[in-house]
Formats: structure tokens, sequence, C-alpha cells
């Protein structure tokens, strides 16, 4: 069996904004393995929705739909961040 083809389809949309808004978090933006962290908390905070071909989106996503997850998306994205930050200055205390 081939399922390479299934994926969620607020993976491109959260690493895209993830890419976009790290400039303003300099502590993070040159930190790979953090920006991963911020990738999947964001990630976990958004309602997954699996599609196999990329086109399903123009058939099953209304334009609410779109813009919804483009807000949510963004918020996840800067919740992500947030929660990171505090998280990567809390362990440089110790």
């Amino acid at each position: 069996m081939d399922f390479s083809s299934v994926h969620n389809i607020h993976e491109s949309a959260v690493f895209e904004a993830i890419a976009s808004a790290a400039p303003r978090y300099p502590g993070l933006a040159d930190n790979t393995d953090l920006l991963a962290d911020v990738a999947c908390v964001a990630l976990n905070r958004v309602a997954p929705r699996y599609i196999r071909h990329d086109v399903d989106l123009a058939f099953f996503l209304t334009e609410r739909e779109r813009a919804e997850n483009e807000r949510a998306i963004r918020d996840a994205v800067e919740h992500a961040f947030g929660f990171v930050q505090a998280r990567h200055a809390m362990s440089a205390r110790r």
C-alpha cells in the first residue's frame, strides 16, 4: 500500500507562516530545531484536514473555510512562537 500522497493541508501553510513570522523572533529565527518545535506546536493547534492532492482543496473548501483556516493558522503560529520562545527562555535560565 502506498499512502505517500496523503498529507495534512495545513502543513505547507503553517511552514510558510512560520517563515514569514520568523524575522519578528530573532532568538528563534536562526535555530532550525526551535522552528521545528514552533511548527509542531502550531500544527497541533489547528484541526487536521487530510487530502491526497492539493487540487482537492479547490473542490472541498469554501471561501469562508479558507479564510477561517488562514486565521486559525496565523493565530496558531503566533501562539506557537510565544510558547516556544517562553520555553526556550526558561530552559536557558537553568
